[in-house]
C-alpha cells in the first residue's frame, strides 16, 4: 500500500509560501508558509498534518485493539498535539501528546488501559516518529 501526497514551495523561506495536496484530493493546494508554521498565520503546516495523522491513526488502531478484546467502542475522540523544538539539531518534533476520551460499554479501566497502550504503541505513527510519545486516556 502507497499512499501519495505532494507540496510546491515558491520563494525565499520567509517571505515563500506553498501549497501541499494530497492524491486523495481531500487537500487540495492547501496553503502554507513561514507564518502558518512558526507564527500564527491562516493555513496549515507539516507538523499539524502529523497530528491529525496521528489522532486518526492512534484512533483506529484503539477499536482494533478494544475489538480485538470483544468491546466495540462507540466513540474514541483523540487529539495530537505535537510540540516542536530548536534543538543543536536544528527544529525538532521531540513530542506528541495524545489526549483520549473513549466511549466504550462494558469495558473496565484495565481492559480500556490496555487497549490504548498496545495502540499508542503499536499505531503505525508512532513506530514512524521518534519523538517521545505520551498520553492521557480517559475512560468515560
Amino acid at each position: 500500500m502507497k499512499r501519495k501526497a505532494s507540496a510546491v514551495w515558491q520563494g525565499s523561506l520567509k517571505e515563500g509560501k506553498g501549497n501541499i495536496s494530497t492524491d486523495s484530493g481531500v487537500l487540495f493546494s492547501a496553503q502554507y508558509s513561514f507564518s502558518t508554521r512558526f507564527e500564527d498565520g491562516v493555513g496549515t503546516n507539516p507538523e499539524e498534518l502529523i497530528a491529525a495523522a496521528h489522532a486518526g491513526c492512534f484512533s483506529m488502531a484503539l477499536s482494533g485493539q478494544l475489538t480485538n478484546a470483544g468491546l466495540t467502542p462507540e466513540s474514541i475522540n483523540t487529539t495530537a498535539t505535537v510540540n516542536m523544538e530548536k534543538t543543536d539539531a536544528g527544529f525538532t518534533v521531540t513530542e506528541v501528546h495524545l489526549d483520549v476520551k473513549a466511549k466504550v460499554p462494558g469495558a473496565s479501566q484495565e481492559a480500556f488501559d490496555t487497549a490504548a497502550n498496545n495502540a499508542k504503541n503499536g499505531c503505525p505513527i508512532s513506530r514512524l516518529l521518534k519523538a517521545n510519545i505520551t498520553m492521557t486516556a480517559v475512560l468515560e
